[in-house]
């Protein structure tokens, strides 16, 4: 699942996200999410969050709970 929408993202929610410096490349960082930082309910490029550890960047994909 992508990260496009806001109500799919939540505290907590494992994620993969683009940081603002792997953009080019596309390389992408797993964490966990700390808080939204997008308030729009939609965004083309994913929703912008903070991870636990601090870091920010969009989510690329949501990790399948299995």
């Amino acid at each position: 699942m992508d990260g496009k929408n806001r109500k799919d993202i939540y505290p907590g929610l494992e994620v993969d996200i683009i940081l603002k410096k792997d953009q080019r490349n596309g390389t992408l960082t797993r964490g966990i999410v700390s808080n939204l930082l997008t308030s729009a309910p939609y965004h083309s490029r994913g929703i912008k969050v903070r991870l636990e550890d601090g870091q920010v960047g969009r989510v690329a994909n949501i990790v399948d709970e299995e």
